[in-house]
């Protein structure tokens, strides 16, 4: 029997600027979806009020609204996920509050709904009493704690692995459409396409090499997937975060920022510490209010963005691609005293010493 699964609306694509390596568009298509390493994540969950939604009843032409609301076994259900991606030592935290217009994520439980969420900081152009994410049927069950573990993966700006570019995986597109169309999913043709089918641009996915056993990964019976042979089975991810997955957000959310002061300050330079496709943030508080120069030098190809933090959530401010040349991987950016900045700076290689800073001056 097919399992509930979760689905996605399809985003349009980001555009950046032309003449791009292919290796920097990666870096900005996943960046974009990151929360800045060292965001505490307000969730909030929807409890019994006014907050619904009113849907169609099928074959009947009518209207029922189903509230948003869920049971305490149900928040649980997702605290306790919560805690199982926090326990792995990631730089981002998670603190639940009691008024939505605290929380980055809201979370429903709409039943018939679906379950889905946005991804990473999709979450911040949502309306502010709307869903993030919604859980549409019982995550208490047997084997539905994968389901969470893959949502909450969703919110960290983790992507669908099946569909990455490097699982080679050559589907049967009618019986997947048939599959899916009918219980207990009732997807059309288009969330099948966005969900399964259509495979991601490598800047989308989540590594250069397919996971199988990713949380991130859907479960297939057999009849599905008609290469590579071995996956005509079936696909069965284990339902828990795998190694590499716990990869993926060591590496975007480190416990640890590298050495250097807890905070840059002007004509002070902090040492980068980073290796090939690492990066780190590094926070700024300015003494004054002016423009100020905010870059990396050294023998070292980076990218860097400046966001700033407002109101408890990160604010996209200026980015620079440096083009090869690392002492012009800098931006000019006005910057005001009494409010905190985070420098967020990705190594993609290095030459020479491959000695490099980032500096505010």
């Amino acid at each position: 029997m097919t399992r509930r699964l979760c689905s996605l609306p399809r985003q349009p694509a980001p555009c950046f600027a032309p003449g791009l390596t292919a290796e920097r568009l990666g870096a900005l298509l996943a960046g974009r979806r990151i929360w800045v390493n060292g965001t505490v994540l307000h969730y909030y969950f929807y409890g019994h009020g006014s907050d619904a939604s009113v849907i169609p009843v099928p074959g009947t032409g009518e209207l029922r609204r189903v509230p948003w609301a869920g049971g305490e076994a149900q928040r649980e259900a997702v605290r306790d996920c919560l805690r199982e991606w926090q326990e792995l030592g990631i730089g981002v935290t998670f603190t639940e509050v009691g008024d939505r217009h605290e929380a980055e994520l809201r979370i429903g439980f709409q039943a018939s709904g679906g379950s889905w969420s946005a991804v990473g900081r999709e979450a911040l152009s949502v309306g502010r009493g709307e869903r993030t994410m919604n859980l549409g049927w019982d995550v208490t069950g047997p084997g539905e704690r994968g389901t969470v573990l893959h949502v909450i993966g969703h919110a960290f700006g983790m992507v669908h692995e099946h569909q990455s570019p490097y699982a080679g995986l050559h589907w049967d597109d009618e019986a997947v459409y048939a599959e899916l169309a009918g219980p207990p999913n009732f997807w059309s043709r288009e969330t099948t396409d966005t969900n399964v089918l259509r495979s991601l641009d490598a800047g989308e996915a989540s590594g250069s090499v397919w996971d199988p056993q990713s949380v991130m990964t859907f479960p297939f019976g057999p009849g599905l997937v008609l290469e590579p042979e071995q996956y005509r089975g079936g696909l069965r991810p284990s339902g828990a975060p795998s190694p590499a997955d716990k990869e993926f957000v060591l590496r975007w959310y480190p416990p640890a920022a590298p050495a250097g002061p807890a905070a840059l300050v002007p004509f002070r330079s902090a040492p980068l510490g980073l290796g090939p496709g690492e990066q780190a943030d590094f926070t700024v508080e300015p003494p004054e209010t002016r423009d100020y120069t905010v870059g990396t030098f050294g023998d070292a190809d980076t990218v860097l963005v400046v966001f700033e933090e407002r109101d408890g959530e990160p604010r996209f401010l200026a980015g620079h691609d440096d083009g090869g040349t690392p002492d012009n991987a800098a931006v000019r950016v006005r910057l005001v005293k009494g409010r905190r900045y985070v420098v967020r700076v990705r190594l993609y290689s290095t030459w020479g010493s491959g000695e490099t800073a980032v500096m505010c001056w």
